[in-house]
């Protein structure tokens, strides 16, 4: 089987904040429409890699691809307008928009993409409904519980139909069943969209609904499990 090009490679990365080198010459790629686990211990550079490949920040060293671009030259302006359009982000506490309602938060990036407000709204509406949150549009964050809100942040995430998803440990705040609800809604989500979902996680429950599993260790990738490819 002859593997796709991918949709997001990162080559040989570094990064370093103060006296810390979080990442120590990671590789890794994203294809297009799979789901990766990226796994590892606390502070062995998860999120650092998760941030440089969706361009939240640039690393030191090394390269960083999406398509035909190097994302990791583009200007602070040109990613910002990619996280607004073709990638979607997802934090483990959400952060909504507190003084937003549930509707106001989902329909923001089509907003601020140009989209009318009426057709704005009406896209957050169907995606709160598919993630199970509709009844719960008219609320502000803090009238939710960590559940919802979690469902609502993923509305947000894939509301443009991104082209890739990045989520930096998504169930870390929730129970058990309010984990695998979100983890299911999302992978339903994005398997209907053919959205490509990087997945941040220390819980091998979480990771089990990846196709294939990426180790970090010392800021770096040490090895990589699932789905069996020929590059």
């Amino acid at each position: 089987m002859t593997r796709s090009t991918p949709l997001i490679e990162a080559l040989d990365l570094t990064k370093t904040y103060g006296a810390t080198q979080a990442l120590r010459g990671a590789s890794l790629r994203l294809d297009p429409g799979e789901i990766l686990a990226v796994t590892g211990p606390s502070g062995s550079g998860k999120s650092t890699l998760l941030h440089c490949l969706s361009g939240i920040v640039r690393p030191d060293s090394g390269s960083v691809r999406y398509g035909g671009e190097q994302l990791d030259q583009a200007s602070e302006t040109r990613r910002s307008e990619l996280r607004r359009s073709e990638f979607g982000v997802v934090f483990q506490f959400g952060q909504l928009v507190g003084e937003l309602t549930a509707l106001d938060n989902v329909a923001l990036p089509l907003l601020l993409a140009g989209t009318s407000r009426k057709a704005a709204q009406e896209g957050a509406g169907e995606w709160l409904e598919r993630f199970g949150v509709r009844g719960q549009a008219g609320l502000r964050p803090g009238e939710m519980s960590g559940g919802q809100a979690q469902r609502v942040s993923l509305a947000r995430a894939m509301v443009t139909r991104p082209k890739a998803v990045f989520a930096d440990e998504p169930t870390g705040a929730l129970d058990s069943l309010a984990g695998e609800q979100v983890m299911t809604a999302l992978v339903h989500a994005a398997r209907e969209s053919s959205t490509a979902v990087l997945l941040i996680t220390h819980d091998a429950q979480v990771a089990a609904y990846a196709d294939r599993e990426a180790q970090v260790r010392d800021g770096a990738v040490v090895s990589e499990t699932g789905a069996e490819v020929t590059r």
